[in-house]
């Protein structure tokens, strides 16, 4: 029987957000774009359901970590773009460290290293 703790549930939520702040590094997109972006950039191995992003963005959003701002354009339906905050840069950094330190960690302790 798994046991899944508090921490194990606390990197779940932690991956969702590094992988949306990921995807605001280099410019602003409204939420369909970044779901489809971090299919695209996983190879189809990682997807979100439209309905379970938003709550990860508005997450962000009152964490300030990112912004978010409605846009109309002629012909297409109102959206709303997000982009990264200073605040969302520099936790972007922090996760991508905790997250190479976690997953070198299981590469090695798994015997993943020449997989």
């Amino acid at each position: 029987m798994a046991v899944i703790d508090n921490e194990d549930h606390a990197r779940k939520k932690g991956s969702a957000e590094l992988l949306v702040l990921a995807q605001l590094e280099s410019r602003p997109r409204h939420g369909y774009e970044i779901g489809t972006e971090i299919e695209r950039r996983t190879g189809g191995e990682v997807s979100f359901q439209i309905a379970s992003l938003y709550p990860v963005l508005y997450r962000l959003e009152r964490k300030g970590l990112i912004a978010g701002q409605w846009v109309e354009t002629a012909g297409q339906r109102r959206r709303r773009y997000y982009k990264l905050t200073a605040a969302g840069r520099k936790v972007l950094a922090q996760q991508r460290r905790t997250w190479s330190a976690f997953v070198a960690a299981l590469r090695r302790a798994g015997g993943l290293e020449n997989a």
